[in-house]
């Protein structure tokens, strides 16, 4: 193979199924799946990613039982009628060139539902509902629910299946003794509680040919307590091979796991190493998965020769034509995901729909449409961070004529300061994207140019979008105007010396970001063993679940994180990664005040005082960083609207809550869309 990334773009053949490539999109439940009258959105959806060039497509976990339901009348595949909805999504991916494969899994106790079985009683800690226990009858049934939904699959068209053995589901549950403590014949010794899984891999091939391709999703690294040891793991794996699989997609984690696995803020492949521990146990296919989001990482691994595909998930969310730009050498067009769930797998675990933060037309695919206009308008975007960024570029897309005005010398708003912050260091990737998609899309961009609304009359455009963004909201304290006292730019900048000791005023997602930022002496790049050694993953294959004490480094400074309202901080963090920036901000030794009032600041430090029996404190700190929220810029908005400027107002301009990239790109998508 010639091009860029000979290794990424070579054929690969699983069973006796030819992928194109080794990129493999991994699967993701985008809430498209459990019902029938989403199923053209998912098929649409899915074909966008085979028309982008994705090697194989794996969908979002489906059901082979009602018994393994992940939500009340989720997605199953059960009778007739079901196979004739899962045809459509064959049907579409086959039609745009790809090749789809099926999950099938059963929830165990991760099911959002009261009625769902597990290997024993325990709750979920991540879900509500005490499951039933699985006696003999419902576990032969739901091994025999596996070979009849590998057949229907078949039927349907699928070019094969992928049975989910990782994250904590059922298969994962009988794995390990964290949740099987059974006695009988499917718990205790390593043999019977892998029994589950290879008697359903047996069912599964006495119902399907042998040329139809099966993959395994094997958890390699459990990261709980009571995880399998990697003789286990090994040991499986050959089982495996031995049993008919053809191909092992690993898994990292599980959903209530306090080990990081698929946040911004772990390091690149940071799980590489267990995959291409497996290739001394086993000769078929290994695909690596987590924190694999550019072609560059991807054909890094594949030239070590130890990994046979990659796994993308995500990044495809982020970017479906990834594969396309990297082939024909566009790579520094592709939208890199940068991890940040807050579209994806936070919408997943609240059931709302999945999407992108970064693209939100992913799952919308049929409604969110960029579609070429008939008639160009002249077009001014005032403002370039992240909702005038995607404002102007996809209006450019759509054959616009856009000019994007920018009052500061580079483009990126609040988003360049949180690629400031340790652990952040991806959103970068999204600025460098925006500014090759600016360049490519032929935006007239004018950098250190405050406009004013009479020179956007003056240059007679057609709509003008207002995305001002925000300003640091002050407030009204006592002193706040003291030399100590500074905004979080100006912090994260480096437009003040920070002092050894700092106090910050408000607990919101600024106020963790910037704790975190003081907390080290500067954004290193991120270090996989300083990464390992912080959150306690260890290299001991004997011990399960690869788990040891966790030995962050110490704090660069003394900081105390205070806010105004009682009780725990950080609870309107994001629900997968705020647990992640709490756990970060205790490790580094930071004192959280809560229930504070804000009395004066002077040269003894803050002052502050309780409504309850705590006495009053003075926090003699040398810096005090202000993340109070923020205030909206809306100053152009009433002199365009008398001269009768079609305007539209977005991102931080429009609301200035705590600041929401997410709502910020999808207004200016949607606002790049609409217009006419």
């Amino acid at each position: 193979m010639t091009g860029p990334y000979p290794r990424l773009f070579e054929p690969l053949t699983i069973n006796t199924t030819t992928l194109s490539n080794r990129i493999i999109m991994g699967s993701m439940h985008t809430g498209l799946e459990d019902r029938i009258w989403d199923t053209d959105k998912l098929a649409a959806y899915y074909a966008e990613r085979a028309r982008g060039g994705a090697g194989l497509i794996i969908t979002g976990g489906v059901s082979t039982s009602r018994t393994g339901l992940l939500l009340p009348f989720g997605s199953k595949l059960t009778n007739r009628l079901e196979v004739a909805k899962h045809r459509r999504l064959t049907r579409a991916v086959h039609e745009a060139g790809g090749a789809i494969a099926l999950q099938l899994m059963h929830a165990g106790r991760y099911g959002y539902t009261p009625l769902k079985f597990a290997p024993g009683p325990e709750k979920s800690p991540v879900h509500p509902f005490r499951p039933f226990v699985m006696n003999e009858t419902v576990i032969r049934h739901v091994i025999r629910s596996y070979g009849r939904a590998a057949a229907r699959a078949r039927a349907a068209g699928y070019d094969g299946i992928e049975v989910m053995g990782g994250e904590g589901y059922l298969i994962n549950e009988f794995l390990c003794p964290r949740t099987n403590q059974r006695t009988d014949r499917w718990g205790g010794s390593t043999e019977n509680r892998q029994r589950l899984v290879v008697e359903i891999i047996r069912a599964i091939r006495q119902r399907v040919p042998r040329d139809f391709m099966v993959i395994m999703r094997q958890s390699i690294a459990d990261f709980v307590e009571g995880g399998q040891t990697w003789d286990e793991i090994a040991l499986l794996a050959r089982t495996l091979q031995a049993e008919g699989v053809d191909a092992i997609n690993t898994d990292i984690g599980w959903h209530e796991a306090k080990v990081p696995t698929i946040a911004t803020s772990v390091p690149r492949a940071a799980f590489v190493k267990f995959t291409e521990r497996l290739r001394d146990e086993v000769d078929i296919v290994l695909i690596a998965s987590n924190r694999i989001n550019t072609p560059e990482v991807a054909e890094e691994i594949l030239d070590r020769g130890r990994v046979d595909a990659v796994s993308m998930a995500r990044p495809l969310l982020a970017d479906p034509y990834l594969p396309t730009k990297a082939r024909e050498g566009r790579a520094d067009e592709i939208n890199t995901c940068i991890a940040c769930n807050q579209a994806c797998l936070d919408h997943a675990f609240v059931g709302k729909k999945v999407s992108c933060l970064l693209n939100p037309r992913a799952g919308r695919e049929t409604t969110l449409v960029l579609s070429p206009t008939r008639r160009a308008r002249r077009v001014a975007v005032v403002g370039a961070g992240p909702a005038g960024l995607a404002a102007a570029v996809s209006a450019a897309e759509r054959g616009h004529h856009v000019t994007l005005f920018e009052a500061s010398s580079t483009i990126g708003g609040q988003f360049s300061i949180a690629a400031r912050i340790p652990g952040k260091e991806e959103f970068s990737e999204t600025l460098r994207y925006y500014t090759r998609a600016l360049d490519v899309q032929g935006v007239d961009v004018r950098l250190d140019t405050r406009v004013d609304a009479g020179s956007l009359i003056a240059e007679n455009f057609d709509d003008v979008i207002l995305a001002t963004g925000v300003t640091p909201r002050i407030p009204d304290i006592p002193g706040i105007d003291h030399p100590s006292v500074m905004t979080y730019a100006e912090a994260v900048l480096g437009h003040r010396e920070i002092g050894s000791t700092a106090a910050v005023i408000g607990a919101g997602g600024i106020g963790f970001d910037l704790t975190e930022f003081l907390t080290v002496d500067e954004s290193p790049t991120l270090n996989l063993k300083e990464w390992e050694q912080e959150w306690g993953v260890t290299d001991d294959l004997s011990v399960r679940g690869f788990l040891t004490r966790p030995d962050p480094a110490p704090a660069a400074r003394k900081v105390y994180l205070v806010q105004r309202t009682p009780g725990h901080q950080g609870k309107r963090l994001g629900l997968t990664t705020g647990w992640i920036h709490r756990a970060s901000v205790r490790m580094k030794g930071v004192e959280q005040i809560s229930g504070a009032q804000y009395d004066k600041i002077d040269d003894a430090g803050l002052h502050l005082s309780f409504t309850d029996e705590r006495p009053d404190r003075i926090l003699a700190v040398e810096t005090i960083v202000v993340c109070a929220g923020q205030e909206s810029v809306r100053d152009l908005i009433d002199p365009l609207d008398s001269a009768g400027v079609r305007t539209h107002v977005i991102g931080g301009a429009d609301v200035a809550a705590e600041l929401d990239a997410k709502r910020a790109i999808r207004q200016g998508t949607e606002t790049a869309a609409a217009i006419a």
